[in-house]
């Protein structure tokens, strides 16, 4: 899959706002909206545009308790774990990372006393064997 940079110039616009109309990309891109539309097309059909979400607003997401869970397992327990933790809804990323940890979650909770049961609901999934936790206080960038 190879991309233009005016490819990944429309997908930093829809970044910033996924239903703004093809008449303003093109617009925005200063091409003409067929050619807008056709890329778009093109981008979904090869999978590099595979849905479209919604972008929540700060007021919202500020009121959310959310953290950084850093999660050590036991060994060959990897596609278990993370099963058991594509199940938790409150779980809104989990990523495989190098070093000290195995894993890190990305969770969201409408209080600190549900995040702080979420992460004890972590700890005890079969072959996590320790985790640690990082309340987020505020978020500087978000793209």
């Amino acid at each position: 899959m190879i991309l233009t940079n005016k490819d990944r110039e429309l997908l930093a616009v829809l970044g910033e706002n996924a239903r703004m109309p093809v008449a303003t990309l093109a617009k925005r891109l200063q091409l003409s909206r067929t050619t807008v539309q056709a890329r778009l097309e093109r981008l979904e059909r090869e999978g590099i545009i595979a849905g479209y979400g919604i972008r929540l607003s700060e007021a919202y997401s500020s009121s959310l308790a959310r953290a950084h869970v850093m999660i050590t397992l036991a060994p060959k327990v990897l596609s278990q774990v993370c099963a058991a933790l594509q199940r938790i809804q409150a779980v809104k990323s989990l990523h495989s990372v190098s070093g000290t940890f195995d894993l890190i979650a990305i969770v969201e909770a409408p209080s600190i006393r549900e995040l702080d049961q979420l992460v004890d609901e972590i700890g005890m999934i079969d072959g996590v064997e320790r985790t640690l936790s990082s309340i987020i206080l505020s978020t500087r960038i978000s793209r």
